[in-house]
């Protein structure tokens, strides 16, 4: 029965993707083969291979490096509100567990947008550029910017990993568009792991922020297969060398402009998540006055659960534990993985089998919900406001793409576990 349901579940999660795809004559088997195996030799590469995974905790190291430098700014303006900074009015019993999102992630995003124009002119961004395109022109049907920020998002967050590659943003076709999209809500970012390795660590053990890079790393082909089915195109941004040099008049002017537009970035983050947060619970609330149902009332995310039990079951979860597997995926996708990580961690030892606790473990890593739409959107839509409708019309189709990309990454590592 479990070859079985690895087999139906394998074509469903691909057929899932392929109904819904604007041209279904033009999708290109080939790119769905080199993505597939490309993510299984990934996922046995990072799981069987220690010294490989030990390698990547290395580079979260830096990221965490660049979070704790920002931190310093951030303590700076905001004093106590700023996270691991002393000084506070009163005493704090877990400070591990009241993170402040605007004062202790965001940040970052100014951070990163100043950084990136300082290396873009110095033209440092643009030799990567050369490099990455190498990698995954062919075989993933991507271009050197869409492959660069598809690997940045490993490490960097959905509205960060863009920055790197601004300039050309304008030019991308709506299909590399969707794969940013796709991509971004396919994976978490590198500040994020270090959050959810101390509250999960009880759980999974040492070496958890390992099993968050290698989600992330599984993703990305399987996130950029999704959006290539959704919608299929073989046409590459080309890119001018010549606009390069008249990008910025120099350091400082670099400086400056990347930390406004980080800071229009920041504003549009915080107003989004409110906005988003207040009306789930807006929503939940007007549930809560229809019939309950099994004792209890109706919520956005025990309905999102029971469509998404079959999703679990095709991840290679018994049919038994799917409903709950279901729901967690409900709960990434109507509020964040954040909540869905919360309530995995609080499950008993026998609601969930080891394997299942690892699918999910990996299927919940990505900020693909409802949330990082609007995030998106008002990120990329104040770097490219000319583009604003276009990102509007993918929004969705990059969420729901993400979606099946996870439970793809989920259904990979239980194979191989």
């Amino acid at each position: 029965m479990e070859y079985i349901q690895s087999a139906v579940g394998f074509f469903t999660l691909l057929f899932l993707g392929a109904i819904f795809s604007e041209n279904f004559k033009a999708i290109k088997l080939s790119y769905l083969v080199n993505a597939i195996v490309l993510q299984i030799i990934l996922v046995i590469l990072l799981i069987k291979v220690p010294w490989i995974t030990n390698f990547f905790e290395l580079l979260a190291g830096g990221v965490e490096a660049l979070k704790s430098a920002t931190d310093k700014g951030t303590a700076f303006v905001f004093g106590y509100l700023a996270p691991g900074s002393p000084g506070a009015p009163f005493d704090i019993s877990n400070p591990d567990s009241i993170p402040i999102f605007a004062f202790g992630v965001l940040p970052l995003v100014i951070v990163i947008s100043a950084l990136s124009a300082v290396l873009w002119h110095w033209r440092i961004i643009p030799v990567i550029v050369q490099g990455i395109s190498i990698l995954f022109k062919k075989p993933l049907n991507v271009g050197g910017p869409v492959g660069l920020s598809a690997t940045a998002n490993i490490f960097l967050g959905q509205v960060e990993a863009p920055l790197l590659v601004r300039p050309y943003l304008a030019s991308m076709t709506k299909h590399e568009l969707l794969i940013l999209m796709t991509v971004g809500m396919s994976t978490i970012a590198g500040s994020l792991m270090v959050a959810l390795t101390a509250m999960l660590s009880p759980l999974y053990g040492n070496g958890l922020i390992g099993h968050f890079l290698i989600a992330s790393i599984i993703s990305v082909p399987a996130g950029i297969m999704y959006a290539n089915m959704i919608i299929p195109s073989d046409v590459k941004t080309d890119f001018p060398q010549s606009s390069e040099a008249r990008l910025y008049k120099g350091t400082m002017d670099a400086l400056t402009e990347g930390t406004r537009s980080g800071l229009e970035i920041f504003l549009n983050i915080v107003a989004i998540l409110i906005v988003v947060i207040a009306l789930v619970e807006l929503v939940n609330i007007i549930l809560g006055y229809f019939p309950h149902v099994y004792g209890s009332a109706l919520t956005l995310e025990k309905i999102a659960g029971w469509i998404f039990s079959p999703l679990a079951w095709c991840m290679g979860i018994s049919w038994q534990e799917s409903q709950l597997a279901g729901e967690l995926l409900g709960v990434k996708t109507i509020l964040n993985e954040v909540f869905a990580y919360i309530n995995l961690s609080q499950l008993d030892s026998n609601e969930f089998s080891e394997k299942s606790r690892i699918i999910m473990l990996y299927a919940l890593c990505g900020f693909g919900n409802f949330s990082s739409v609007g995030i998106l959107l008002g990120g990329l839509g104040a770097i490219i406001p000319d583009r604003k409708e276009e990102l509007i019309s993918i929004g969705g189709r990059a969420l729901y793409a993400s979606l099946l990309a996870s439970c793809m990454t989920g259904f990979m590592v239980g194979i191989i576990y």
